[in-house]
């Protein structure tokens, strides 16, 4: 019989509880009532305030309002402002292409950023290439982990590699995201786990680190964090619900 590879981790001190905390805060935000009412315009703020965090966590700060008036043109911001909107229509070929996904991602996110020889197509480092192999068979049904802590290796794990030249981060979030959604935690792709990297952002960069080391420790530090975003991200399913029905 074959080891799930992610087994491990739920052992980690703290780990199990945070992933039922998460999940718990997650399910309570699908609940709210906006989402009946208000649903597609939900959807489309927090696709907005998700791409201008994506994009400042790559050191492209934005205003939010002034992104949302259609006068800010930084290519980072346009790439992930593409990468957000294309999510869902990505979430069926993920878990059957990931690599494929993962180059689609980047030609969103990278246009204008890097050469046109450069979009979609990884760095040729074999040991980036075993390990995106590695990653891609877990997407695929390598593991059996709840999909909270497989999105949080693939986030960290894309980050660590950083696969692609250019924004690549803009690529590990999204990536991170289409588990969420595939796997029908959060099929529609509401929860702003992005918001909550940018809230928690020096404990993000510390915690990516950590993950790094590849220690437990390491690995317990980053799972921590992600868990927290993914809390700080389902509380933005709220925060804008509970707006949208005050202003109809």
């Amino acid at each position: 019989m074959t080891t799930d590879p992610l087994a491990p981790l739920l052992a980690l001190a703290d780990v199990a509880p945070a992933v039922e905390r998460a999940r718990d805060r997650v399910d309570q935000a699908h609940r709210h009532r906006a989402l009946r009412r208000q649903g597609g315009p939900l959807a489309a703020e927090i696709s907005l305030r998700s791409a201008v965090a994506s994009a400042a966590l790559e050191g492209r700060d934005h205003d939010r309002e002034e992104v949302r008036a259609g006068t800010v043109t930084d290519p980072v911001l346009q790439g992930a402002l593409r990468v957000a909107g294309a999510l869902p229509g990505l979430s069926d070929l993920w878990p059957k292409a990931p690599r494929q996904v993962l180059a689609r991602l980047h030609v969103l996110a990278a246009r204008d950023v890097v050469t046109e020889a450069e979009l979609g197509r990884p760095v040729t480092d074999p040991v980036v290439a075993a390990r995106l192999d590695a990653l891609s068979d877990l997407v695929a049904g390598g593991t059996k982990v709840p999909p909270l802590v497989l999105a949080a290796v693939v986030h960290g794990e894309l980050l660590n590699l950083r696969p692609f030249p250019g924004p690549s981060g803009v690529v590990a979030r999204a990536a991170a995201r289409l588990v969420l959604i595939s796997t029908g935690f959060d099929p529609r792709g509401l929860v702003a786990v992005d918001v909550g990297h940018r809230e928690r952002e020096p404990e993000y960069v510390g915690a990516a680190g950590a993950f790094a080391t590849g220690t437990p420790d390491g690995l317990r530090s980053w799972l921590r964090h992600y868990l927290s975003a993914v809390e700080v991200g389902a509380d933005q399913i709220t925060i804008i619900g509970d707006d949208l029905l005050a202003a109809s």
